[in-house]
């Protein structure tokens, strides 16, 4: 019986020390539980801190630069960084380049359509085209395609638009007149796939009016319309202002050259200032351009086969058969290197100034050179003045050489095309829009009279020098009026190289002949 009880008791203690043990443990998991809550949340709180400090952070440095982008040289633009050298001399004038970032608002409309540009020619030709359907979207609400550059033709240039040109800068500087994307939304590109789309060249030199009651309707119907020609397709004249203008706006704002390319741009002319003031030579005398004209001035009879062989191949060249001489005599072709020498000298042009030739490969080489050469010791082109390895990538690009000469071109102190092509006119234009700058537009005709006289004896030197700078007094590039044939826009002044709307008030007179 004791020992029942004894047992009994045993168990009932037992029972209490494992219940004291239970609550015990209870109370230490609770505890312990307790002090793991207390630190996450404390953890939480240090964590949520640091956030907010990152975030503080950042903002007053977003703000820090955007104060940096409006204040320019005068705070952070002032500090050196590793994308920047410090030192690097940058020309005053450099007109190409624009460091604002500062975008305007998007402009709202009802979107009328998608328009799909194919450019044709060479970079100039295309440049002008670009600031023309830019205008024409414009102009009909509608959304155009950043424009697909021409990989066809003579120059066979695979460049894209964004090798060439700063794409985003292209899109976001103009938000506010129009929309442009890289790349139709995936509905329409599907839809154009499948043919689903209205392609067509645009009648050449148009007025605005041909393409609100004629291409307009195909937009709306079709939904993407393709233009397959884009070269001199809306007119010179007869625009309103604000279209005029806005051709302006893109020309000499929207279409900024990669970064790469402006760059090296700003490397050349670096150079060039070190040793004074240059002279830009438009030198157009490369095979194709010969080849395309006829003019066999100065060739010798391989190089006329060739030229013509080639003219005779090219699908793009409508005329094959071409009377040199006469094409000569009517101020239609470039002026030979040897021609190019005597004109500068009757001109004054100092001897010891340096001539940049603003050129693809001069047809002939250093032996057609030499003349000039002679007479100006002191020329160079992009090839002499820059490393092999500057020049790596864009070996086989010309458009991409030939925006380089266009940068060059731009800051000279003087600039001379021996021919007017696509690239004489808009670099004139240019010229004329930062402030005249002096170029001078020679009048070929008159000098192949004058050339042929002084070379047969006919004309002294200071007779033949003396008529040349007098038929040239007034093609310095100084400000005149726009000269308009309506019936002939092929012969009447070009828009690109006298945008004369676009000069401070633009209430200058267009002259009708």
């Amino acid at each position: 019986m004791v020992s029942k009880m004894c047992r009994v008791g045993d168990e009932n203690e037992t029972r209490q020390e494992n219940e004291v043990y239970c609550d015990l443990g209870v109370n230490y998991l609770g505890e312990s539980k307790a002090k793991l809550i207390r630190v996450s949340h404390g953890r939480m709180k240090l964590w949520t801190l640091r956030i907010i400090t990152t975030l503080l952070l950042w903002t007053c440095i977003i703000q820090l630069v955007a104060i940096g982008e409006v204040w320019g040289p005068r705070l952070l633009k002032s500090w050196p960084s590793c994308s920047s050298p410090p030192n690097l001399y940058i020309p005053p004038n450099l007109s190409s380049v624009q460091s604002t970032n500062h975008f305007p608002l998007k402009r709202v409309y009802e979107n009328n359509g998608y328009l799909v540009v194919s450019c044709n020619g060479g970079l100039n030709q295309m440049r002008a085209a670009i600031c023309d359907m830019v205008a024409i979207a414009r102009y009909l609400n509608i959304t155009l395609i950043v424009p697909e550059l021409d990989k066809t033709s003579f120059w066979a240039d695979s460049s894209d638009f964004e090798d060439i040109f700063d794409v985003d800068h292209f899109i976001s500087s103009l938000r506010d007149e129009v929309r442009i994307l890289k790349e139709l939304p995936p509905r329409l590109k599907r839809r154009v796939e499948l043919g689903m789309f209205y392609e067509l060249p645009p009648i050449s030199w148009s007025n605005i009016s041909y393409y609100r009651h004629q291409i307009l309707p195909l937009l709306k119907k079709h939904k993407v319309v393709h233009l397959n020609k884009t070269d001199a397709r809306l007119a010179n004249n007869g625009l309103p202002l604000e279209i005029q203008r806005l051709r302006c706006r893109v020309n000499y704002s929207a279409l900024r050259f990669t970064s790469q390319i402006e760059d090296l741009g700003r490397k050349v002319v670096e150079m060039l200032r070190k040793n004074g003031p240059f002279l830009v030579l438009h030198l157009r005398y490369e095979m194709d351009m010969l080849s395309f004209s006829g003019c066999t001035k100065g060739c010798n009879t391989d190089e006329v086969n060739e030229l013509t062989t080639m003219r005779y191949a090219n699908p793009w060249w409508k005329e094959k058969i071409i009377d040199p001489e006469i094409k000569r005599k009517e101020g239609l072709c470039p002026l030979t290197p040897e021609e190019t020498a005597l004109v500068l000298t009757a001109l004054g042009i100092d001897k010891n100034v340096q001539i940049y030739i603003a050129a693809g490969e001069i047809y002939g080489g250093e032996r057609r050179l030499r003349s000039l050469s002679k007479v100006f010791p002191n020329l160079v082109k992009k090839e002499t003045l820059l490393e092999s390895s500057d020049l790596m990538f864009f070996r086989n690009h010309s458009s991409q050489m030939a925006a380089l000469d266009y940068l060059v071109s731009m800051e000279s102190d003087v600039f001379v095309p021996t021919y007017d092509g696509n690239m004489a006119k808009v670099v004139e234009g240019h010229r004329r829009y930062l402030g005249f700058k002096k170029t001078i537009v020679l009048d070929r005709r008159v000098l192949v009279d004058l050339i042929d006289e002084y070379s047969d004896g006919s004309l002294s030197w200071n007779e033949f020098s003396s008529s040349v700078k007098e038929a040239h007094a007034n093609r310095m590039g100084s400000p005149k009026n726009r000269v308009v044939i309506s019936d002939k826009p092929k012969e009447e002044d070009y828009f690109y190289s006298n945008p004369q709307e676009c000069f401070a008030d633009g209430e200058t007179e267009i002259v009708v002949g």
